[in-house]
């Protein structure tokens, strides 16, 4: 068997357990900034870091990079809890960073003591302006050169509250001509006069994304620092903090990967806030939403996400994945897992004319075809019935073989049947069908050998469960969302039709108590999922996804 190949993350990792860098330990953390509810690329991030762990069989810690009390709260701890243990994942320690505030001000004054840290009180427009730009040095702002007495008392006044929000704030002195701007003297800690939903009034200045998060690790014990690709260039600041605050070695090491873009998709917290705020999703769960909770509700497995996840890989260079590829690894779940039930989403009755009126019989069906150990379940059949309304056109066209007058079909699990009569409202729409069956045909086959070019699907009137479908669809209409000229709004491509209600819409009743979260195929219509807001006395469904991909491209014509 040819060795497993190793994506560059793994060949690091053993690089470091060949040399014993860090006494063969593994531990990697994964750190969220509890701001919005988990998305699928915090997924990736998840499936990467835990997977890693579980691989060498090492540890993996939760810590939320809780730095911006603006922003941040305990429903978004709870609901990325929450997503990460439905996802199959445990952590082995959870962390905040808010908890090492008063480590991370330690190491603050530890850096002004040594002269590599001051207060800055350039306003922030003047502060961006000294960094310079990419193809231009930066210049050293007037307070770079402030004595050590003198920052240690600002910045305690600072911590005290003595001053207002951008009157100053505390800096790296590091080099203002280098070429990675996140060299240039960066901000360390800023005043923010806001509560903190853990830790309360207690502080008013906040350390930065840079100031925390590489220390944080550093305090975890944590090996390997993985982090997606727009923090390559923080890597340098990473380890110069962590040198500079003095930090036992050896430091973590931080690896940087391509984060997750998806087609038709948006994963920007702000641009998602903008959905919810706006009206054009109903919230974070939302089944259009490309959140954990969202997936969850619209019947997405967490093995397909996780399949997902693992199948795209780990890469170095950025590039948008196919959302279709996603809901590929749905449907190859599902398929192997969910029971088949019998649901009719536009019914159309139909009245067969010679079979016994008042007689019920219960028919073989499979449960899933996938699963043989999944075993049949009895479906009943009546003389009254519901079929699809586009299963029937009273004038077809070219390779329609569907039902029609004078045509006949074969219903699943049971009989042939044949249109003999078409009624009509006063409008003229076809608002019932009258056929006949053919008894020798039960089970679906003719003993004379005749054949039918179509199988449809249907549910007994009588017996039918009524409920509520939502057919969720795709959230925009073009694949890069955001891709718009200037001045026009992104939100131009939601797509209008991402969601049709439909009700009533017949079941079979083994579907009357079907429970929320529960996932089943409605033959030849689809994968669907019992809502929450299901009751007893409504049952809603969501379609999970189609039973073929109706966004993929068609092929090209062959010259």
């Amino acid at each position: 068997m040819p060795e497993e190949a190793k994506n560059f993350i793994e060949r690091i990792i053993e690089e470091d357990l060949e040399k014993g860098t860090y006494g063969g330990r593994v531990h990697t953390r994964f750190p969220p900034e509890p701001n919005g509810y988990m998305h699928i690329g915090h997924a990736q991030s998840v499936v990467i870091n835990f997977g890693l762990a579980r691989k060498y069989g090492g540890k993996c810690n939760l810590r939320f990079d809780d730095t911006n009390p603006l922003t941040e709260s305990q429903e978004y701890v709870d609901a990325f809890k929450r997503d990460i243990k439905w996802l199959g994942y445990e952590w082995d320690g959870e962390y905040y960073a808010s908890d090492y505030f008063d480590k991370l001000y330690e190491f603050a004054v530890t850096l002004i003591k040594k002269g590599l840290a001051y207060v800055d009180s350039l306003p922030p427009e003047k502060i961006k302006e000294y960094r310079g730009a990419w193809d231009e040095p930066g210049r050293e702002s007037p307070y770079r050169n402030r004595s050590v007495e003198e920052n240690l008392e600002l910045f305690e006044r600072m911590r005290r509250g003595e001053f207002q929000e951008g009157e100053c704030v505390l800096r790296a002195k590091i080099d203002m001509r280098s070429s990675n701007m996140n060299l240039r003297d960066p901000v360390l800690y800023r005043i923010i006069h806001a509560p903190h939903y853990r830790q309360g009034e207690k502080w008013c200045i906040y350390p930065t994304y840079d100031m925390a998060h590489g220390q944080c690790d550093a305090l975890e014990g944590i090996t390997h620092s993985i982090c997606t690709l727009e923090f390559e260039d923080h890597r340098p600041l990473y380890e110069w903090l962590l040198k500079a605050i003095g930090l036992p070695e050896p430091h973590p090491k931080q690896i940087e990967f391509a984060r997750l873009n998806l087609t038709y998709t948006v994963l920007s917290k702000r641009r998602l806030i903008e959905l919810i705020e706006e009206g054009y999703v109903t919230g974070w769960d939302d089944p259009r939403m490309p959140t954990i909770s969202g997936m969850r509700r619209r019947g997405y497995p967490p093995e397909a996400i996780r399949d997902f996840c693992t199948r795209i890989g780990v890469s170095k260079v950025n590039a948008r994945r196919d959302l279709g590829l996603l809901e590929e690894c749905v449907r190859d779940h599902l398929n192997k897992t969910a029971p088949r039930r019998l649901a009719v989403l536009r019914p159309l009755k139909v009245v067969i004319e010679n079979y016994p009126e008042g007689q019920v019989e219960y028919l073989e069906a499979i449960n899933n075809p996938e699963d043989p150990e999944a075993g049949t379940r009895k479906v009943p059949f009546s003389r009254e019935i519901y079929i699809e309304r586009e299963d029937f056109l009273e004038e077809p066209p070219p390779k329609f073989y569907r039902l029609a007058p004078g045509r006949e079909v074969r219903l699943r699990y049971a009989y042939f049947i044949k249109c003999v009569d078409v009624i009509k409202d006063e409008n003229g729409e076809v608002v019932e069908l009258r056929c006949t069956y053919d008894p020798a045909t039960k089970g679906g086959h003719a003993p004379d050998g005749r054949k039918v070019k179509a199988t449809i699907h249907w549910v007994s009137a009588a017996h039918a469960v009524d409920a509520e479908v939502r057919l969720y669809d795709r959230l925009f209409s073009v694949e890069d969302p955001t891709d718009v000229p200037e001045g026009v709004d992104w939100k131009v491509n939601v797509n209008p039709k991402s969601l049709e209600v439909l009700y009533p819409c017949k079941l079979e009743p083994s579907l009357q108590d079907a429970k929320p979260g529960e996932r089943f195929q409605f033959e030849r219509l689809g994968y669907f999922c019992v809502d929450p807001d299901s009751t007893p006395e409504r049952l809603v469904f969501n379609r999970t996804v189609p039973l073929k991909d109706r966004w993929a491209k068609a092929p090209s014509p062959r010259t």
